[in-house]
């Protein structure tokens, strides 16, 4: 049986540090704050927007929403965007996508300071995760899997990594930062060939294809740790991930469940940042 990486329990452990650091800023007269900005009503944003929240108000963060009708224009949106960015009371951004089709995403995502883009929405963010340097921060997902190897004491040096999927949210600024931990890395995709041969051989193995089962027990070998980031839902309308729970588990040394694991980190992760850019304001 393998051991099983709970982001619930890295999760608990990392809140406590972030009460108090947002203790300790409160007592400077600092409160860290977050602004969301929501264009519509979409039950995922909803969902999202109720955990963060709930979460903040856990840990000693204030937020301030700003809500837009879907049908908002290109020129108001930015208009909210410049409003927060020049709130100094205000120390992180959460800017919920998709954005509707009228609306030029990658000019309102680009909007944002990158001081206050909590989990890497512009480009200058990215810049940061792939140059190493201090801009902005990393998308949150992908650090809540680092985050997990770090409570586990799981260390990356040396190792050889394998990670499943290449989108800009996960797969490459994950594998960005295992590089800084001095991982060896490989990306697979679609179009990789003999991809089963390839996750055997890697000493830890890092999901997300955003397709429910798609690694199962033939990708796997003993000695094995495995990140699992997919969130679906399988043909009962259970959360699953991109692993196949049940054939992989028995065989690996470790893996995370789903629920419970990645996405359970994530939003604590959102809250350091805006924790850690409100220090940086002192």
């Amino acid at each position: 049986m393998s051991e099983i990486l709970s982001g619930k329990d890295a999760a608990r452990a990392m809140n406590e540090r972030i009460k108090d650091d947002a203790r300790r800023l409160r007592k400077e007269g600092i409160i860290p704050t977050l602004g969301i900005i929501r264009v519509g009503e979409n039950e995922s944003d909803l969902s999202y927007e109720r955990g963060a929240v709930k979460r903040a108000e856990a840990l000693g963060v204030e937020y301030k929403k700003y809500i837009l009708p879907e049908d908002v224009s290109q020129n108001e949106l930015l208009e909210v965007i410049d409003e927060v960015n020049n709130d100094d009371k205000i120390h992180g951004v959460l800017l919920f996508r998709p954005l509707p089709s009228h609306i030029d995403s990658a000019a309102a995502e680009n909007a944002l300071d990158p001081k206050k883009d909590v989990d890497c929405m512009t480009d200058m963010s990215l810049c940061g995760v792939f140059t190493g340097k201090d801009i902005g921060y990393p998308p949150c997902t992908a650090e809540a899997c680092m985050k997990i190897l770090e409570h586990y004491d799981i260390s990356c040096e040396g190792k050889n990594v394998v990670v499943i999927g290449r989108s800009l949210v996960i797969g490459k600024p994950v594998s960005m930062m295992l590089l800084k931990k001095n991982a060896t890395v490989t990306i697979c995709h679609t179009r990789t060939k003999d991809m089963k041969t390839i996750a055997k051989s890697a000493d830890i193995l890092i999901v997300a294809a955003g397709r429910a089962g798609i690694i199962n027990k033939d990708y796997v070998r003993e000695g094995q740790i495995v990140i699992d980031v997919g969130i679906n839902t399988d043909s009962d309308g259970k959360l699953c991930g991109d692993v196949d729970y049940t054939s992989v588990e028995p065989i690996v040394s470790a893996i995370t469940p789903v629920p419970g694991g990645v996405g359970s980190m994530t939003t604590s992760v959102l809250i350091s940042h805006i924790v850690q850019a409100a220090g940086k304001k002192n």
